[in-house]
Order: C-alpha cells, then sequence, then structure tokens
C-alpha cells in the first residue's frame, strides 16, 4: 500500500491549493481516509476524513473552507484549502491508518 501527496506549495493570505492523495495497493474508496497536517513545533492535527460512504467530517479550524473528496476511478483522494490563512502552513498527509501514511506536501501562507 502506497499514499504519496501532491499539490503543495506558497500561497499567499487567502490564497487557495488543491492536495491531491494518490493511493495505490488498495480500494481506497472501501476504507476512511484522512488528511493530517503538522506545523513545525506542533502536535499533528486531523483536517478531514472521507468514510467509504462518502460521508465528510473537518476540524473545526478548516470547516468551510477546506474540502475532502475522492475520485474512485482515480483512487485518488483530494483536499481542496481555499481561504487560507497562515496558520494553515504545515506538511499536510493523507493516512490510511498508522501504518500507511504518505510523505506528506507542504503548505506554507504568508
Amino acid at each position: 500500500v502506497q499514499l504519496v501527496e501532491s499539490g503543495g506549495d506558497s500561497v499567499e493570505d487567502g490564497g487557495s491549493l488543491t492536495l491531491s492523495c494518490l493511493i495505490s495497493g488498495l480500494t481506497s474508496s472501501r476504507y476512511c481516509i484522512g488528511w493530517f497536517r503538522q506545523a513545525p513545533g506542533k502536535t499533528r492535527e486531523g483536517v478531514a476524513i472521507i468514510r467509504p460512504t462518502g460521508t465528510t467530517v473537518y476540524a473545526d479550524s478548516v470547516k468551510g473552507r477546506f474540502t475532502i473528496s475522492r475520485d474512485s476511478a482515480k483512487n485518488t483522494v483530494y483536499l481542496q484549502l481555499n481561504s487560507l490563512k497562515t496558520e494553515d502552513t504545515a506538511m499536510y498527509y493523507c493516512q490510511k491508518d498508522v501504518l500507511h501514511r504518505g510523505q506528506g506536501t507542504q503548505v506554507t501562507v504568508s
């Protein structure tokens, strides 16, 4: 099983990004897949989860600004980040479980 994130970049306050998590080795639509983030000196934070049913859960800090979605045909989970703030700066990871996590993609907002 492999998860590979992409799409991170440096953007201005108020900007937008779309992160992608390409998953191989399993059918991602059968599992909960989550996006997490970790900023330097801070604990890891859950951002959003998408369940096999398609239902989603968001952290209060990103609710209304971020959207998690899934393209089953591409076995890819996305995280749309809108109205970005400096406090959103972090390494973003997608994860199936504690044993299966990607290397992360950096988002920097200034």
